[in-house]
């Protein structure tokens, strides 16, 4: 099949990497977030699918918004018979989901219909999820309520981090979207209506999500944690500024008041409101990342003081 693909961060270059080595699809041009400033420097730069495109030679598309009439026309120019999508991050109006003749078809990293909307990995790590995975399915006005072609399972480790069992979704994930364009190319692949039950949403993680409650039992403490790793990043108040936090350990024994600190010679203990965590690693503002250990004898932190 003719396929125009669209996304925009690192997650979604292992689909189109995969749709490139693929002898069954071609993948006349890709859709992209417009070139955005980026670190210190705030240099201009391409997406990562952008920039894979750039390599192979294909063009490039970065409409400021789906709807543009330019976008729309061009599209409709490359006539593909279907636009597979991999966090792509904007809307797409009907014009543009009526162009390719099986439409659009998204990569998503939940089991529909749980867990709709733009942060699932997120979202079922803070959950307590046990079990996540990848779904594709065709793109409908609804938000990620279209009909769905095929799923794959992940368990989620005690220990994962947003971004690691993101990273082992996006890498099984384009198998499965793979297949999905090979099934749809040949006709043996029908997608199947997502039930009303059983959903649930994940919207965006703000910065202020990402703000510790330790008034919260530890298990939960040390979810919300790694949801947020690497971004936008854990973090609490400490003396009036943002204290950003690493990786925590549940402690099974009693500890001290939620958020109180309390510094031992190998060890640095938060209270939550069950069992303790240890720090792993903190970063003051200002400051280098480093063992909490360490941040706490320079900090000299007094007897009964917080992380708010």
């Amino acid at each position: 099949m003719r396929l125009v693909f669209a996304g925009t961060p690192e997650p979604a270059v292992p689909s189109l990497r995969a749709l490139l080595a693929s002898e069954e699809h071609e993948v006349v041009a890709v859709v992209t977030r417009p070139d955005a400033q980026a670190g210190r420097g705030r240099r201009v730069v391409r997406s990562p699918i952008g920039a894979l495109a750039d390599e192979h030679g294909i063009e490039v598309l970065t409409p400021p918004k789906a709807s543009d009439p330019a976008f729309l026309a061009r599209l409709a120019e490359l006539a593909p018979d279907a636009c597979p999508v991999v966090a792509y991050g904007a809307l797409l109006p009907q014009a543009a989901l009526d162009i390719p003749v099986h439409g659009w078809v998204n990569l998503h990293f939940s089991l529909l219909p749980a867990w709709r909307g733009a942060a699932p990995v997120q979202a079922a790590i803070r959950a307590g999820d046990e079990i996540t995975g990848a779904s594709t399915f065709r793109i409908v006005k609804e938000l990620d309520a279209g009909p769905v072609y095929g799923v794959i399972t992940e368990q989620i480790a005690a220990g994962d981090t947003a971004g690691e069992l993101l990273g082992r979704l996006a890498e099984s994930g384009a198998k499965l979207l793979v297949s999905t364009m090979d099934g749809i190319a040949d006709g043996t692949l029908r997608a199947v209506e997502q039930t009303g039950d059983g959903v649930s949403y994940a919207p965006k993680v703000t910065v202020e999500d990402a703000r510790v409650s330790f008034a919260d039992p530890a298990a939960a403490v040390d979810r919300q944690i790694r949801a947020v790793s690497p971004e936008p990043g854990a973090w609490a108040e400490f003396r009036g500024e943002r204290l950003k936090l690493g990786a925590v350990t549940v402690v099974d024994e009693p500890g001290p008041p939620p958020g109180e600190l309390v510094v031992e010679r190998k060890r640095v203990l938060v209270g939550t409101a069950s069992k303790p965590v240890r720090l792993g690693e903190v970063q003051a503002q200002g400051k280098k990342r480093m063992a909490a250990t360490d941040w706490a004898r320079g900090t000299r932190i007094e007897q009964g003081e917080r992380l708010q």
